[in-house]
Formats: C-alpha cells, sequence, structure tokens
C-alpha cells in the first residue's frame, strides 16, 4: 500500500528515475551516479559546487559516497514493480532482477548496468551511449559497421568502410561528435535568433494589445457619440415628420372650411332671395319702395355681371399645394443635415483649389481651378517664371494649406496615364529627381503607373498595393493633430487602401502629379 510514496523516496530529482547506483553527499541527498557526476562536471568551470536538491554549496568537489543500503531497495523494489518503470531500458546481462541500464554497447548490442560497465571491454571497437534499445539505427545499413562519421555533402552519419571505400569517398567528413558539435552551434545560433525574433514579436504583441486597449476606448467613445447623434436624429426627423404631416393636414382642413363657408354664403342666398321674392309680390308702389333689402352683391342689372364668388380662389385652395410640403420638407431635412456635419469633426474641403502658381507648364489648370490636365508643354507667352513653379515635373499644389484639424477629399482621376495624388509640404523642392511627390520626406502620395500599378509612395520608399483597384475616385483622408493620412477607394463600400503614420511639422498642401495623353486629376465636388 506504501509502493507510491515509496517510490518517490526512490526517485532521483535529476533524471526523476528510479535510483541507479545511488550515491549521497554531504549534505545527506542522494542521486544516481552517472546524473550528479554530470552535474559536478558542468560546476567544474565554476569552481563551486553545490547540491541539486538544497543548493548547499561545497568549495571543493564532493566525494561521491555509495549508498548501498539504498541501492538494495531500489532494485528489491524494481524487481517486484517493473511494470512501473515505463519505457526504462534494463541491463542486459541482469537475469535475476531488473536493474535499469546506464549504458548500451553498440558493438554488443547489450545494454549495461552500472557493475556490468565496470567490467565491460574498454576496447575501441566497443562504442559506448546512452541506454536504447533500437541498435539498427546507429550501425550502417550496408556494412553493419558503428557509424562514426557524418558525410556532409550528403548529409548523413556513415561507417568507417563507407568513409574509406564507398560512395561517400572524396566527400567532407567529419567525426559525429565534431559534427553534432557543429549542428549544435548552429542551432544554438538558430535558437538565439529565434529568441531575438520572439522578443519582437512579444513587444510588438505587447504594443498592439495596447493598441487595442486604446482603440476599444476610442471605440466606445465614437458609439457613444453616434448613438446620441443618431437619438438626436431621430428626435428632430420626428419633429420634421410631425410638421410636414400638420401642414399636410392644415391644407385638407382648408379645404372643409371653405366648404363650409359657401354653405353659410348659400343659406343666407336663400334667405335674401326669399326676402326679395316677398318684397316683388308687393303691389303698393310705395310700400315697395320704403321696404329695406340687404343684398351683399350688387344687382346684375347695375353691374353687368353675374352674382358669383371667386373661383379663382377656390380652385387654388381647393388643392393641395405639394411646393409648400416639398419645401418644407426639404428645409427641414437641410437644416438636419448641417446639424449633422456641425457634429463630425471631419471637415469635406470642397471650397479647395488648385494655386496657378505653382502648376507646372505641362499642365492645364481648369477655370475653377480644381482640376488639372496633362497636355506638352505650353508655349511660352513671355511671363516671367515665378520661383515656386514646378520645373520638370508635373505637378500643382492647392492654394489652401491646413495645419489643425481633420479633412477630407474626394478626389476623381482618369483610368489611363500616370498620376499621383497626396499632400505636401510648401518647402518640397520645384525641381529635380527630389520633387516628385512621394520622392522625398516631405511629401506622402498614392500613385499609380502606367501598367494600372498602384502603391503609396513616401521618403522614395514605394509599398505597392496588393488589392485590385477597378474605380477610378479616391479618397484623401488627413487628421492633422493625430498623425494620420489615409487613402481609400470610394467603391461600394468605401474600401481602406493604406494610412500613413507622421508627425506633421508644416501646413500641408492638398497635391497632384499628372502624366500621359488625356490623364487628369480633379476635386470632385
Amino acid at each position: 500500500m506504501a509502493s507510491p510514496d515509496l517510490r518517490d523516496e526512490l526517485t532521483c530529482s535529476i533524471c526523476l528515475n528510479i535510483f541507479t547506483d545511488p550515491v549521497t553527499l554531504r549534505c545527506g541527498h542522494n542521486f544516481c551516479l552517472v546524473c550528479i557526476g554530470h552535474v559536478l562536471e558542468t560546476q567544474d568551470g565554476i569552481g563551486v559546487y553545490s547540491c541539486p536538491d538544497c543548493r548547499a554549496r561545497f568549495t571543493d568537489r564532493p566525494l561521491l559516497q555509495g549508498n548501498v543500503t539504498l541501492r538494495n531497495i531500489a532494485e528489491h523494489f524494481l524487481y517486484f514493480q517493473p511494470d512501473e518503470v515505463e519505457g526504462a531500458i534494463f541491463c542486459t546481462n541482469c537475469i535475476n532482477a531488473p536493474v535499469p541500464a546506464v549504458k548500451s554497447c553498440l558493438h554488443c548490442e547489450a545494454s549495461l548496468c552500472y557493475d556490468h560497465l565496470r567490467v565491460h571491454s574498454k576496447s575501441p571497437e566497443h562504442v559506448l551511449c546512452d541506454p536504447t534499445t533500437t541498435f539498427s539505427k546507429r550501425k550502417c545499413s550496408v556494412h553493419n559497421e558503428v557509424l562514426r562519421y557524418y558525410c556532409s555533402n550528403d548529409r548523413t552519419c556513415i561507417c568507417v568502410t563507407c568513409c574509406l571505400a564507398g560512395d561517400h569517398s572524396g566527400h567532407k567528413v567529419e567525426p559525429l561528435k565534431k559534427a553534432s558539435q557543429k549542428k549544435k552551434a548552429m542551432l544554438k545560433n538558430i535558437l538565439k535568433n529565434l529568441s531575438a525574433l520572439s522578443k519582437e514579436a512579444e513587444e510588438r504583441l505587447q504594443n498592439m494589445q495596447n493598441r487595442r486597449r486604446e482603440v476599444q476606448e476610442k471605440a466606445t467613445d465614437i458609439k457613444e457619440k453616434v448613438a446620441s447623434l443618431f437619438v438626436d436624429i431621430k428626435r428632430q426627423l420626428e419633429i420634421l415628420e410631425n410638421k410636414v404631416q400638420a401642414e399636410i393636414s392644415r391644407q385638407e382642413n382648408q379645404v372643409s372650411h371653405l366648404i363650409q363657408q359657401l354653405e353659410i354664403q348659400k343659406s343666407e342666398l336663400s334667405l335674401v332671395t326669399c326676402h326679395i321674392e316677398e318684397v316683388c309680390n308687393m303691389t303698393d308702389p310705395l310700400t315697395l319702395l320704403q321696404e329695406c333689402v340687404s343684398v351683399r352683391f350688387c344687382p346684375a342689372e347695375e353691374t353687368g355681371h353675374e352674382i358669383r364668388g371667386d373661383d379663382t380662389k377656390e380652385s387654388y385652395i381647393g388643392d393641395m399645394d405639394e411646393g409648400l410640403i416639398s419645401e418644407t420638407l426639404h428645409t427641414g431635412l437641410y437644416d438636419i443635415l448641417a446639424f449633422v456635419r456641425k457634429q463630425i469633426y471631419v471637415k469635406e474641403n470642397k471650397c479647395t483649389t488648385l494655386d496657378e502658381d505653382t502648376v507646372a507648364n505641362n499642365l492645364l489648370l481648369s477655370i475653377d481651378k480644381k482640376s488639372v490636365f496633362w497636355t506638352q508643354k505650353l508655349p511660352d507667352l513671355g511671363h516671367v517664371e515665378l520661383p515656386v513653379r514646378f520645373q520638370n515635373c508635373s505637378q500643382v499644389l492647392s492654394l489652401e494649406s491646413f495645419c489643425s484639424g481633420r479633412h477630407y477629399w474626394d478626389i476623381e482621376t482618369s483610368n489611363h496615364g500616370e498620376w499621383r495624388l497626396g499632400v505636401s509640404y510648401s518647402t518640397v523642392e520645384r525641381g529635380g529627381d527630389c520633387s516628385y511627390l512621394g520622392c522625398n520626406d516631405k511629401s506622402w502620395c498614392l500613385c499609380r503607373s502606367n501598367n494600372n500599378q498602384y502603391s503609396v509612395v513616401n521618403d522614395n520608399r514605394e509599398i505597392q498595393l496588393t488589392p485590385v483597384i477597378s474605380h477610378h475616385r479616391f479618397r484623401i483622408y488627413l487628421d492633422y493633430y493625430g498623425g494620420r493620412l489615409s487613402f481609400y477607394e470610394l467603391c461600394s463600400p468605401i474600401r481602406h487602401l493604406y494610412t500613413y503614420s507622421a508627425d506633421f511639422t508644416d501646413p500641408l498642401h492638398v497635391a497632384f502629379y499628372v502624366c500621359g495623353v488625356n490623364a487628369f486629376v480633379r476635386i470632385a465636388y
């Protein structure tokens, strides 16, 4: 019943197996002879020795005292419970009791315990290795000799015969130990690189986790703002709906009110008619002339017109004024849209125009200064060349600059030729290779090449965009204080292409480059 506890007491803390030839240190702890021997060998270069269990320190290498009693107990335990040692390799020569092997001889193809190892032959052909049962894997399949060398050309282990007279003659061959040391050094170098990569990945993961928390906080704030915005929009839409419905009801009730007035008028006319008929039936002239007749309409004989109401007014009031209803609806929706625009921090800059003083000579600027077309170099009409004009590069900057806030511009482009669209400092060079958008640290742009390849370029570093772009409308989004410049394709739904992160230091201008027959770029309305 006490075997599990006994097994713990008979287990070496180094190899975690039942003791094999146990020895005792001065501190009283026991270990396998081979296990503690390896530990002390690693501590030889340090000059200080310590116990693996209690960390007791020794100034000189401790003497290893064999613990015969513990050894007998361990062997007795293994004899009666051999199945508990899973995967253990036992001494081939120990017949009476299964004793764990400490080494295997490849020549004899036998495993040896510590006692049989001490009396085993020390001749060179008897090659010892860690305990194993797969001797065939350690011998040459052709010559049945122990594998002693490694062929670098064929990347395989070989025996002496293979080395001298086999197919490996003339190859780079070295002893297994030396080859294993080289491979171990290579693996350690790989491990070092992997450790550096793992550390870098850990830092990136940590940064991304921190960024995720920031994004989640920002997303929560934006969600609350959007939810509040839609509550306000719904409230204003309800007010507008009630206003429009009230106008429709007013026009509907106006017809009913007119009918009431006409019915009253008809009743009054009926009374007057009866009274006049009575007067007309009087035979006494004096009584007839003295009778007071109140009529709101002049007699037809006196006016020359028929007695009638205002048919034009009745016709107008009797119809629905859809124009007034439509105007009420449109005005209300426009007010709501103006309210929504005020709540959104991004400003659409439709008023941005291009600076004619910066436009290159081979570009043609539209009258509204929102479009630029490539053309052959325009003839010199005698005007003075401005220092701000681009030379030898088909570029132009916007007249307005932006040094704060969030802005976006919707851009239309040609589906052929080359073009670049982005933002730039006004201090960008106006001539030479460094003046092109993206070919310096003062400009950022989205680029289309002649072969319909798209990329983003900054500081002469180009990043190819893999998504297939089939539309010709794009959006430039600038968050100046946030240091973000993003490009989007205005397809359905809108698609993000790339975002630059930068510390903007100067005012930024919208910038275009155009080259190719019929090529153009336009700020969309």
